[in-house]
């Protein structure tokens, strides 16, 4: 089921509308609520990113990994397949996919380090967890190939953020806020829903609202069609108006009705997702991003709820779960920095 009005990039079978999140394997068939398979997913990303920054991988392998990790759960439960198990094998695929090789030894070490919270003085060259964990990456890493077809051709937003960072230089607080946003949005489905420019404007929309401050247009105004152009002359005395920067990214993309509305809705899913975390404490960054009000223009109910409720029936919550910092570079390795203070990932264990 592809998503309706968009060209079709060789991508385009693995966008889904995003009703399609309704009638997933794990809402059809294991009866979880949308509610709580959209935080799960936001936590198995949150580990996966935890793997690849353990192991040293470039961002752009961990994009791609998690764009895998929400493909297989259009294909398969979550109640059929844990979370981690699919992130640990997203993981070890995308190390031999991005050249940019691990051992599976190396792999199911971190992710025995991960799940069990210890150090890795305290894992013994022949522990049996490593050993366990090779077998379940492997073993799920099965059902991965079969649920991709075979397909590990991914684009990411970020590379569509870089051809607009070249267009719109000396804009740095907005770069690194969408970068930031971009990186979150894998902890969405997104990537399964829109095409990667589509999202990556909906992140730089997104940032240049945060970063010019609550007084500055809303997102409707930068969404709205520009004004029509005066049939009448301009007088010689009189500069031509300069070009609406809050426009840019719609303008150097040249969305059109269908891209648009678009961009419209993974804003708002965005923006949801943001608001369903505590922004309290150490979130304190995400107060200017909670409190930009959304694209009006929804035909559809909220995805999310707060993940207070979200987590109720499950294990302890990711401690990482909250947006990045802007701060965050976007030519780093890791999607996964904080700008709290005193935090460090944590074990999580299987529910």
């Amino acid at each position: 089921m592809g998503a309706v009005g968009y060209s079709s990039p060789s991508s385009s079978q693995w966008l889904f509308p995003v009703g399609a999140l309704n009638a997933t394997p794990s809402t059809e068939t294991s009866g979880i609520s949308l509610e709580k398979e959209l935080y799960d997913r936001a936590r198995g990303v949150e580990f996966l990113f935890r793997l690849g920054t353990s192991l040293a991988l470039p961002g752009s392998a961990m994009f791609t990994a998690a764009t895998w990790f929400h493909r297989f759960y259009m294909r398969y439960s979550m109640e059929d397949y844990h979370r981690q198990d699919v992130a640990a094998s997203c993981i070890f695929l995308v190390t031999k996919t991005e050249e940019c090789g691990r051992k599976l030894r190396d792999v199911a070490k971190v992710y025995h380090m991960k799940v069990a919270g210890v150090e890795a003085s305290q894992v013994p060259p022949d522990s049996p967890e490593v050993e366990l964990c090779q077998v379940m990456i492997l073993q799920t890493e099965e059902a991965l190939l079969e649920a991709l077809c075979f397909d590990f051709v991914v684009d990411n937003p970020h590379a569509e953020l870089a051809d607009l960072f070249d267009a719109h230089p000396d804009e740095f607080k907005v770069q690194e806020y969408a970068w930031s946003f971009a990186s979150d949005s894998y902890r969405t489905p997104l990537c399964i829903l829109y095409p990667p420019r589509v999202i990556a404007a909906a992140c730089y929309i997104l940032a240049q609202r945060v970063a010019e401050g609550p007084q500055s247009a809303s997102l409707d105004a930068r969404l709205s069609s520009p004004a029509p152009v005066s049939s009448l002359p301009t007088p010689p005395s009189h500069k031509a108006t300069s070009p609406n920067a809050s426009r840019f990214a719609i303008e150097h993309f040249a969305f059109n009705e269908v891209e648009l509305a678009g961009v419209a809705d993974a804003l708002a899913i965005l923006l949801e997702f943001y608001n369903a975390q505590d922004v309290t404490g150490s979130a304190d960054y995400l107060q200017p991003v909670v409190a930009v009000v959304p694209p009006s223009a929804q035909q559809r109910r909220p995805l999310y709820r707060p993940f207070s409720q979200s987590s109720s029936s499950s294990g302890p919550q990711d401690a990482g779960l909250q947006g990045r910092t802007p701060n965050s570079s976007h030519g780093g390795n890791t999607p996964s920095k904080t700008l709290s203070q005193g935090w460090e990932p944590v074990g999580e264990p299987k529910d």
